[in-house]
């Protein structure tokens, strides 16, 4: 059995690619690592609790007692645990620094000393780059991040191919699009908007609401790791983009279509500082590798706004009985002119 560590596994992208991962190779021995911190859920591992080839740990990346043990042990680490919207980075920072740089410099030390270690894939995105007013970031071009979020993304990112510049450590780091899908927390505009359309809530939307976003399913995303870790040269980055460039404002009415809702609800609020205007990729280089996104953004985002309507009993004790949730919502909206 190959043995492979997944951090962050209990989130979002995470937990679906340990569902991913498990189902596709069943060579694999999966250990989630997650703090379990608000967005990471046990019930989003549901589906592979009972199996023998996937446990659980409860723990923090940037503690070397819990975290270092698990990498020294492993085959594969794909690290995905990060601190990871923009929104609360603005209202404070610190834990992402503690986590996206501190956590990752823990989990590259340990590998330093993982004597099987073959891929170590350090999950980025591709707000690192900056806002991209025309054409689409490679690979190659200069790291402009512009908020807190992205900051401690950019210098995780680079923190992670220096140690294979500098240690030979087999890193792999891919920066990917706006990810949507099942079991994404409510804080998200996708999940967020889904959610607020079925109660008949208002859809605070930022600004002019021109702002671009390329979306990428988490599906799509996982099948490109997957392939990068098999496929992948080490010390290489790889941008993973869905190809489906989409305003903010056009997204908010294609929700509001399918979940019968009008459009009265869009309720425009004051901007966020530095919201960076538009996002695109170039994949280029992974499309030489073999891969291409499956899903159709269309039907892609119809079902997703199925499984969250199917699935209430999922999201809705966080809307409706997560305090700490609710403080969120009412600091970061409700004090915005407009809202």
């Amino acid at each position: 059995m190959i043995r492979v560590l997944v951090t962050g596994g209990a989130g979002f992208i995470g937990s679906n690619f340990v569902r991913w991962a498990h189902n596709a190779h069943p060579d694999w021995q999966i250990t989630t690592l997650d703090k379990l911190t608000y967005a990471g859920r046990l019930d989003n591992l549901a589906d592979v609790a009972e199996s023998s080839r996937h446990r659980f740990v409860h723990g923090d990346i940037a503690n070397t007692a819990v975290a270092a043990p698990l990498v020294r042990e492993s085959e594969l680490v794909v690290h995905f645990a990060a601190e990871t919207h923009v929104d609360r980075s603005i209202q404070s920072a610190a834990d992402f620094i503690t986590t996206d740089v501190i956590g990752t410099f823990v989990l590259l030390e340990a590998a330093r000393q993982a004597p099987a270690l073959r891929r170590f894939i350090q999950i980025s995105t591709d707000e690192v780059y900056g806002s991209v007013p025309e054409g689409a970031s490679t690979e190659t071009d200069e790291l402009r991040p512009r908020n807190p979020y992205s900051a401690s993304k950019a210098g995780a990112d680079r923190l992670a191919y220096s140690y294979w510049a500098t240690y030979d450590v087999p890193v792999i780091v891919t920066r990917a699009s706006n990810n949507y899908g099942r079991n994404q927390f409510p804080e998200k505009v996708i999940p967020l908007f889904v959610t607020n359309a079925i109660d008949n809530i208002a859809l605070p939307l930022y600004g002019d609401g021109l702002n671009v976003r390329d979306w990428l399913h988490v599906d799509d995303h996982c099948r490109a790791i997957d392939l990068v870790i098999e496929q992948g040269t080490n010390g290489e980055v790889y941008n993973i983009g869905g190809g489906n460039e989409v305003r903010n404002v056009d997204l908010t009415r294609r929700i509001l279509d399918l979940t019968g809702r009008p459009g009265s609800l869009i309720r425009p609020v004051a901007d966020r500082p530095g919201h960076d205007r538009r996002y695109a990729l170039d994949t280029t280089k992974l499309r030489r590798l073999g891969w291409t996104p499956a899903a159709e953004f269309e039907s892609g985002l119809a079902a997703t706004v199925d499984w969250y309507r199917r699935n209430e009993q999922w999201w809705r004790p966080i809307k409706e009985k997560d305090q700490a949730f609710r403080d969120y919502y009412k600091t970061q909206y409700g004090n915005r002119a407009g809202a």
